[in-house]
């Protein structure tokens, strides 16, 4: 009798801990830089701030397929206090500016690159810089699309063939560049700026993606649709009171009425 007791406890235990919500705070920046050269762009002596702060405060970095892989159960656990730090765009700060601090704080970056930029633009990384920060093992390159369209006004102005062939490329396109290129597979996707649709959900799934990164202002949660995961945008106006915000889920508590609206 107590065997069946115990077996019914472990099973009701089991069912528990699969409702149980899964939360991971997850960060994402743009730019780095001494001083602040737009909205975008954090302040070198912030972000070594906000990293210092994340020691002090026992906090851990984890990386973002870690973070992925458990709230979607293939993870049984990750260290209480988690947190993922990620970077769109793939600008020439994050080399210059970003990885020192990376390297002298020993944590897990990912990269959303769109490879159109890369070696061609300006402001953007090379590919043998790109290459050169995933040798570290800190650094992990994903997709942000081909050339950071805006969905909404593509949807719009082209014909629904059109569209359907610029989602392509964006998506399935940027996938198969990324991986030539890093050589390794592309399983993640951050939604340009942060505009996705049923459709688009739909059409990362297909083009092989595991998940997907919104800038909706929550906490990624495994009761959210995998491919529409929450991550707090962070710009040069949040001061260390407002990092901590995000981080420790007090943002995320809030009303949905009452929580700050950050754009591009």
């Amino acid at each position: 009798m107590s065997r069946v007791v115990f077996l019914v406890m472990v099973l009701i235990g089991s069912l528990w801990g699969a409702l149980i919500e899964k939360k991971v705070p997850i960060l994402c920046y743009h730019r780095f830089g001494v001083e602040v050269a737009d909205s975008m762009t954090i302040k070198n002596s912030a972000f070594a701030e906000q990293l210092a702060w994340l020691k002090t405060n026992g906090y851990t970095v984890i990386p973002l397929d870690t973070a992925a892989q458990y709230m979607q159960g293939k993870i049984k656990s990750i260290p209480a206090k988690s947190v993922v730090i990620t970077v769109d765009d793939g600008h020439k700060s994050v080399y210059s500016d970003m990885a020192p601090l990376v390297k002298k704080y020993k944590i897990p970056v990912t990269l959303f690159i769109y490879p159109s930029a890369i070696s061609n633009a300006k402001y953007a990384m090379t590919w043998e810089q790109l290459r050169e920060l995933e040798t570290t093992k800190l650094f992990r390159v994903e997709s942000h699309t081909y050339w950071h369209p805006n969905f909404k006004k593509e949807k719009k102005t082209l014909s629904s063939e059109e569209y359907a062939k610029s989602v392509e490329k964006q998506l399935g396109g940027a996938k198969k560049k990324l991986e030539e290129r890093m050589g390794h597979e592309i399983k993640y996707l951050a939604w340009v700026f942060g505009i996705y649709d049923d459709a688009l959900l739909v059409d990362a799934k297909k083009s092989g993606y595991a998940a997907a990164f919104t800038i909706d202002r929550q906490h990624a949660s495994s009761g959210d649709n995998a491919l529409a995961l929450g991550r707090y945008m962070v710009v040069s106006k949040h001061d260390i009171k407002a990092f901590e915000g995000m981080v420790n889920g007090t943002e995320d508590r809030m009303p949905k009425d009452k929580k700050e609206v950050v754009k591009y």
